[in-house]
């Protein structure tokens, strides 16, 4: 009987597995006398050659772990004969450092955004309804609901929309300290992002989470576009949503004159995001966002990098092409603190990946991470921020946040990221308000199946597709969509409940 003839795909030449580009059936014919020992399953590996136990696992051309027992030619490589233990990494800050050549102004992209009086460009224009402690989200919630229910909107056809950005903490907190000051940065970050043309900030009264202490630290005045109040000096639940709604009334002619104009794309912040991944993360979606971010950076504009988890095992390849030893070991510092805080909290960087992203294909956090990394492209890396940190540097930047999702949107959001880029290979569900997210998927199954939901088909590199023309297809997106264009999730109503500060410390 004739074998069957798989294609699977060899990532790097010192490689020792393949990646499986459809389900490889048990007797089928690898190529270079190998035969799949057993079935493969779709995005997952298979070994090339014989590995030894405590022999390293190398996928991308790096090391994604080692082996458990003996590995044949052959067979099927996953958690099961694969484990993680620490080794060193070459870090080799600024090694491989080159300056980005950048356009000059008059050739750079240009999108239709909404420029501010601050000189900042949205590419949204909602109103947000900001609290200071879950004690007042309700009130929040009901104030911009009665706005959109209500047809006070429909005469200000240049408003997205009242939006509510609710959250479970502000109060049974130190007063002081990391936890308070990444939940203030975040408060601070979402009320000035250019996304949003006015806020109103509700609180109760009483909380940890002051709204006059955030004004004072900040020096922030009230004005036409950004109003407090708080349930208990209002009165209660019924007479703040009416006064609620009365400033909201006042706001809208203020932002309904808002119009888009001309402008480079050097005013683009995008956020790059990774979530549901699979065995092809790193090989399509990942590496076309990473080209596509390239082509920003070279146009003037910033790409932030974040889930520091999830670069975890491949930050040698960022510090290598760090800007300067101060950013290379910051980026460092960062790890080691991520290291520290998941064993004082019972648990280890490789919990990651998740149980699905392992049914796609990933055996080990440095594998995702490897992937992962590659949205960050090629250029070099000019800083590194805390969560939700004002970005201010052009070019790539890496902001550290979790690897869960809306966590770590939620800091590049409130770093002022006006656009973001979200690569999925399982089919996460996910939107952002009041900035727009574009789905990338990563196979073309994966984006016939939830055609609804995904934006883009990166799953045609392996028909042939170059990365290089996906990461122009997705350029090309992410100007139609900063010019107003709507997302999937946007017209599914995704956005109003992703807002999710990171929460650190006690809960007292």
């Amino acid at each position: 009987m004739t074998q069957s003839k798989a294609n699977p795909l060899r990532l790097g030449a010192q490689d020792n597995v393949l990646v499986a580009t459809s389900r490889i059936a048990k007797g089928a014919a690898l190529g270079e006398g190998v035969v799949a020992r057993q079935a493969i399953p779709f995005g997952h590996k298979v070994a090339a050659e014989a590995i030894a136990p405590e022999q390293p696992i190398r996928k991308f051309g790096q090391v994604i772990g080692f082996a458990s027992q003996p590995i044949a030619p052959g067979d099927w490589v996953h958690e099961h004969n694969v484990f993680l233990h620490d080794f060193r990494r070459d870090h080799r800050i600024g090694a491989e450092f080159r300056p980005e050549s950048i356009l000059p102004v008059e050739e750079q992209a240009t999108f239709l955004g909404y420029r501010r009086k601050n000189g900042r460009v949205g590419t949204r224009n909602y109103i947000g309804i900001l609290t200071s402690v879950n004690c007042s989200a309700s009130v929040a919630r009901f104030i911009a609901e009665a706005a959109t229910r209500s047809g006070l909107l429909d005469d200000f056809p240049n408003v997205d929309g009242v939006v509510s950005f609710t959250h479970g903490t502000g109060c049974g907190m130190a007063a002081t300290g990391e936890g308070y000051e990444v939940l203030q940065r975040t408060q601070w970050g979402y009320a000035g992002n250019p996304n949003l043309g006015a806020v109103l900030l509700v609180g109760l009264g009483c909380e940890v989470f002051q709204i006059g202490r955030m004004k004072s630290a900040y020096g922030i005045e009230e004005s036409e576009t950004f109003r407090s109040m708080t349930i208990q000096d209002s009165g209660g639940t019924r007479r703040t949503i009416e006064q609620g709604l009365e400033r909201i009334g006042e706001m809208l002619p203020l932002v309904d004159a808002a119009r888009r104009e001309e402008v480079p794309a050097s005013e683009l912040m995008l956020a790059l995001q990774c979530g549901g991944s699979d065995g092809y993360s790193g090989i399509t979606a990942n590496p076309a966002l990473g080209a596509a971010a390239d082509i920003l950076v070279r146009n003037g504009g910033t790409a932030i990098l974040s889930e520091t988890p999830e670069i975890y095992g491949a930050e040698h390849l960022l510090t290598r092409r760090a800007r300067s030893r101060d950013v290379g070991e910051k980026l460092i510092e960062r790890i080691a603190w991520w290291e520290d805080y998941t064993a004082r909290n019972g648990g280890e960087m490789n919990n990651n990946p998740s149980p699905g992203n392992k049914l796609g294909g990933l055996t080990t956090i440095l594998e995702k991470s490897l992937g992962a990394a590659a949205k960050g492209g090629s250029t070099p890396l000019n800083a590194v921020y805390e969560y939700a940190e004002p970005v201010t540097e052009k070019g790539l930047v890496f902001m550290d946040t979790p690897g869960y999702d809306p966590v770590s949107a939620t800091g590049q959001v409130a770093g002022g990221a006006n656009v973001l880029c979200f690569t999925t290979g399982r089919g996460s569900a996910y939107g952002c308000k009041p900035t727009p997210s574009i789905k990338l998927a990563t196979n073309s199954a994966l984006y016939e199946r939830m055609k609804e939901d995904m934006d883009v088909n990166c799953g045609d590199i392996l028909d042939g597709v170059s990365i290089a023309q996906k990461g122009q297809e997705i350029f090309g997106e992410i100007l139609a969509v900063a010019s107003g264009k709507r997302t999937r999730s946007e017209e599914l109503g995704y956005g109003d409940n992703e807002f999710v500060p990171w929460q650190i410390g006690a809960v007292m």
